[in-house]
């Protein structure tokens, strides 16, 4: 049987890669049930691609052959470099499309997106040519693009090794002393493969975190998942100044500085999207450890409803965000989500009628519609600085990145009494202890009772997986902790293990909250100087839900297990029934 009849009368996907052989029916069975069964609108060929059953690039041959779209394997000889000026880079990078040639006024162009109709009307509007498309993988556009369309600001991580086993690198025998050596050794293939697979698959594993380590017999590579470093990778020792050197590369930092701390960003592109990489260098006797943030901009379009919170506490924190005017702070430990809270308040607050500013140390994230400031204190561009000079640039929605000494503290609060949404964040334990914290940096009490709205504390604590999760007896000891915070003991979940959570038994993390919000009784407490334990007692008594009791029901509600919610949690008060959205 040739092709053609294949199309007569036209296949589906799922009955193409069956026919290919890339898949069996039992696969794509499964796969349609998980489809059926899945929230939002995840593609058959996704679901596919993400359960190993087959490769990007054959889903994209069987689309081809469903649309009667030629599908091919770009090289240099397919191509026209001089017709690469007809697209604009931002185009070329956002939509993932490369052209090829131009016969007449017909265009070639390769798309990793063959099912989208309204690429093509684009394409031609843009080139005043007739266009014609032809389907390529989005890894092979990429590479083409990087390697004849060079970006000098942008890595592509995509053109990589498929599995850790592959980043065997034993060419490379030699010990790495000279530091010029060492350069040359950090633009080497092997290198770059290396540093490309700890960068693309820490993104894939959703770490938010890479830990660089050598030591005296090993090069130690860990990922921060979900809150909990794990081991990613071992590569042999020797390769540690040029791991080093390759990611200073690529942060302009300086390769001949060993002995002081560096800080620099890296801009990557990933599977068609940028993420930005926030490098840390600091030397250790072994050598340099080097510790990456990842930056990925998926979390910035978040919305509140996402974040994890209860039913009350979004409406009382949705509420607040209302309001035209006063202080919003968000405490919590490093590494608590605070910056994603604050980042999902400003987009519901953001629209094109209001001036929506932040001053932040660093800018995590760029933000559409808002108005980001750098803190600079190395010349003298302060927190304290910038709102000064911000005050004057008619905002109407302020944050500050975190309120850290008094002068911050009062400038933040005179914006809030001028009529202007501030948001802020600060260090503590608990959301009561942030009016303390505020009145201890020297804060005047009045002006506090006068502008702060509301204090939400928050942690995060890890979500079960939904696929292996286990129903179980709790130990008594549990029992009596759920009890005490005024919980009926019910069917409790613990965390099992599958291919899916990486054994782990945990995916993703849910955020835990408590909000304390600031009425006219409270307002008159603060003026008086109070203690953590007189603002405890008024909470308490006006019904506030503390952080233990919103851990220990997510975990009733299956959401995770009660081990996490107690160590995420201090011992808290049972609330008034009154206060518990049913």
């Amino acid at each position: 049987m040739n092709t053609n009849s294949l199309l007569q009368p036209k296949m589906r996907l799922g009955d193409l890669l069956i026919y290919k052989e890339y898949i069996t029916l039992e696969q794509l069975e499964s796969a349609l049930e998980e489809q059926s069964q899945g929230e939002g609108d995840q593609l058959l060929g996704e679901l596919l691609v993400n359960n190993e059953y087959c490769t990007e690039e054959q889903v994209l041959e069987c689309l081809a052959l469903e649309y009667r779209i030629p599908y091919v394997q770009l090289d240099s000889r397919m191509f026209d470099s001089k017709i690469f000026e007809v697209l604009p880079r931002e185009f070329v990078e956002k939509h993932t499309v490369l052209p090829l040639f131009k016969v007449r006024n017909v265009l070639t162009v390769a798309v990793a997106e063959p099912t989208n109709v309204f690429l093509v009307d684009q394409l031609r509007d843009l080139t005043k040519s007739e266009v014609q498309i032809v389907a390529a993988s989005a890894r092979e556009i990429r590479r083409m693009v990087q390697t004849y369309m060079p970006n000098t600001n942008v890595f592509v991580i995509d053109d990589i090794i498929d599995d850790a086993n592959g980043t065997n690198v034993e060419l490379i025998e030699e010990s790495i002393d000279d530091i010029g050596f060492d350069a040359e050794f950090a633009g080497q293939s092997p290198i770059i493969k290396l540093v490309n697979y700890i960068v693309y698959n820490a993104v894939r594993e959703g770490a938010s975190d890479i830990h660089i380590e050598p030591t005296e017999s090993q090069l130690r590579v860990r990922y921060r998942v979900d809150g909990v470093l794990q081991q990613a990778l071992e590569p042999p020792v020797h390769l540690a100044p040029a791991v080093s050197s390759r990611i200073k590369i690529m942060a302009s930092l300086d390769i001949s500085e060993r002995r002081l701390p560096q800080d620099g960003r890296i801009h990557v592109l990933m599977e068609g999207r940028p993420i930005d990489l926030r490098v840390s260098t600091l030397p250790m006797p072994t050598g340099e450890k080097v510790v990456i943030r990842i930056l990925d901009n998926r979390s910035v379009n978040i919305s509140l409803e996402q974040l994890g919170f209860s039913s009350e506490v979004l409406e009382n924190f949705t509420e607040q965000l209302e309001k035209p005017n006063g202080i919003i702070l968000v405490t919590g430990p490093t590494g608590s989500g605070k910056s994603t809270t604050l980042y999902a308040a400003l987009n519901a607050v953001s629209s094109i009628e209001k001036n929506v500013c932040t001053v932040e140390d660093p800018i995590e994230y760029q933000l559409p519609v808002i108005n980001q400031f750098q803190v600079n204190e190395k010349i003298g561009l302060s927190f304290a600085s910038i709102l000064r000079s911000l005050l004057r640039q008619d905002p109407d929605v302020i944050m500050v990145g975190e309120i850290r000494d008094q002068e911050t503290g009062k400038i933040a609060i005179q914006a809030a009494l001028t009529g202007h949404l501030v948001f802020s964040t600060l260090h503590t334990n608990d959301a009561i202890s942030a009016i303390t914290r505020l009145i201890n940096m020297g804060v005047d009490d009045y002006l506090i009772g006068a502008a702060v709205n509301m204090a939400l504390a928050q942690r995060l604590c890890r979500k079960l997986c939904p696929k292996c999760k286990t129903p179980y007896e709790l130990p008594k000891a549990m029992q009596l902790a759920v009890e005490r915070a005024g919980l009926d003991i019910d069917e409790f979940y613990k965390n099992k293990g599958c291919k899916r959570c990486r054994n782990t038994g945990f995916s993703g993390r849910i955020g835990v909250h408590e909000i304390l919000t600031v009425d006219d009784q409270l307002r008159e407490i603060i003026t008086t100087n109070p203690t953590v334990a007189a603002v405890k007692e008024h909470a308490q008594n006006n019904g506030m839900i503390p952080l233990r009791y919103d851990a220990l029901r997510k975990a009733k509600e299956g959401l995770t297990t009660i081990e996490e919610a107690l160590k995420v949690s201090d011992e808290g008060w049972i609330p008034k029934k009154s206060a518990i959205k049913q």
